[in-house]
């Protein structure tokens, strides 16, 4: 008598046994394993594991070489396989290689039958994508043992699998509702845009422009001029708590209030008999204080600096409100900051604001910006500050102006601030020229 024959007798009365003491699974309750594949040319040795895993609840399917266990896989990947290593043809090792090159979306358990146990051969079973070995002749408890841990470890894989299912569904729909947010914005910031529908203008031989990056898709700062004849000419630079959705929806509304278009809807304007004038602009950020603080609705605050000036004689008038000190470039190269702070406009009820004056020269530039400037991060982890302003400014090209010094500005500021924070802040200027020294640019 064979071992073959041994072997089955032995592993029959083993099954027998395990049965009487309820080992065996019950009613066919298999759990993640249900259908094995068996593949050995060895029909005796194929009858020996099938019967046995029939008695297990297991539904068996027999293949008599590698090619044909492939073609059953097309059509179906077993929940396990065990495959003999020796075969004629395609090998355990091939028949393993080209179960794991199937495009399934389902994973089989792959147990290899050999009689080899060197080191180096388990190696190439491993490389070849086999998840566990047995030796022949198979003991029945080491096969129950290595199937319940193959059920084991499919388990948790098909557990993760639904799982990453559930997770790649969510990350779908999310990415459904973020492209439709995506538009929505890219939609607010032509809108946004709107609100400065000049960047830049000529006020006879005066000139103002505009520099306004958000460091997203919309921002909350906001820049603009008007001018309602008479050699007068008010502009602004406004900084919104916060950023996103919310300040840029409160940019609009200051936008509307501001208006460069609709004089009668414009705050810092007063019709008198047939024609507009400019009202002084601490009157202007207390009307505009008191409208934000009127409505219960509006957390957000802001700050601001404004100014009015003469055009015949280059006299400004200006409030700042708790927005960064305005900087007068002086023709002769000098540079000065002016001010005094200020509280930002919609933080307390009747606050208190003061303009103060300046005089402006031929050829003299005044300039309004944002914090986005001085609180730039710089790779050493310090802000750029009034002082790094001024020298971002001396590093701008002789004998640019208008917006083509904006531009250089912001360029200049790119190269200094933090690769790794990036721009953090909304970026944004109003530069105001007097005189000759515009119109001869």
């Amino acid at each position: 008598m064979g071992w073959l024959e041994v072997h089955y007798r032995y592993f029959r009365a083993s099954i027998v046994h395990k049965d009487r003491i309820n080992i065996t699974a019950i009613d066919g309750e298999t759990g993640p394993i249900r259908r094995i594949l068996v593949v050995d040319d060895s029909r005796l040795q194929r009858r020996i594991l099938g019967s046995s895993l029939r008695k297990m609840g297991y539904d068996i399917i027999e293949a008599d070489c590698a090619e044909r266990a492939l073609e059953i896989c097309a059509g179906g990947v077993p929940d396990l396989v065990l495959s003999d290593w020796m075969m004629p043809g395609m090998d355990g090792l091939e028949f393993c290689r080209a179960f794991r090159a199937l495009s399934v979306g389902d994973y089989g358990y792959f147990i290899l039958l050999t009689s080899k146990s060197e080191k180096n051969e388990v190696a190439q079973g491993l490389d070849a994508g086999a998840d566990d070995f047995l030796t022949k002749p198979v003991n029945p408890d080491e096969l129950r043992a290595r199937i319940s841990a193959g059920a084991r470890i499919l388990g948790m894989q098909r557990e993760l699998s639904d799982a990453n299912r559930v997770v790649t569904e969510t990350l779908d729909r999310l990415q459904t509702v973020y492209d439709g947010i995506d538009s929505d914005l890219v939609q607010a910031r032509k809108i946004q845009q709107s609100l400065v529908p000049e960047l830049t203008r000529q006020f006879g031989a005066s000139r103002v422009s505009l520099l306004l990056k958000p460091c997203g898709h919309i921002g909350g700062d906001l820049v603009g001029m008007f001018s309602p004849g008479l050699g007068t000419l008010g502009f602004y630079s406004i900084d919104v708590s916060g950023h996103g959705i919310t300040s840029a929806m409160m940019t609009a509304r200051l936008g509307g209030y501001l208006s460069s278009s609709h004089f009668d809807q414009n705050l810092a304007m007063k019709r008198y008999n047939f024609h507009f004038g400019l009202i002084p602009p601490e009157e202007v950020a207390s009307m505009l204080n008191a409208r934000l603080i009127a409505d219960p609705g509006v957390e957000e605050y802001f700050t601001m600096a404004y100014a009015v000036v003469d055009l015949r004689n280059g006299a400004l008038k200006l409030v700042q409100a708790g927005h960064p000190h305005p900087l007068i470039l002086r023709r002769d190269g000098t540079a000065e900051y002016i001010g005094q702070g200020g509280l930002p406009v919609g933080l307390v009820p009747d606050a208190p604001y003061q303009q103060f004056e300046a005089q402006l020269k031929v050829g003299d530039r005044l300039l309004l910006y944002s914090d986005g400037f001085t609180e730039c991060r710089l790779e050493n982890g310090n802000m750029l500050e009034p002082e790094g302003l001024l020298e971002l400014i001396e590093k701008c090209s002789r004998g640019q102006s208008g917006q083509e010094l904006l531009d250089d500005l912001f360029w200049n500021l790119t190269q200094v601030m933090s690769t790794e924070h990036g721009l953090e802040d909304d970026v944004s200027a109003a530069l105001f020229e007097y005189g000759n020294r515009a119109s001869e640019s």
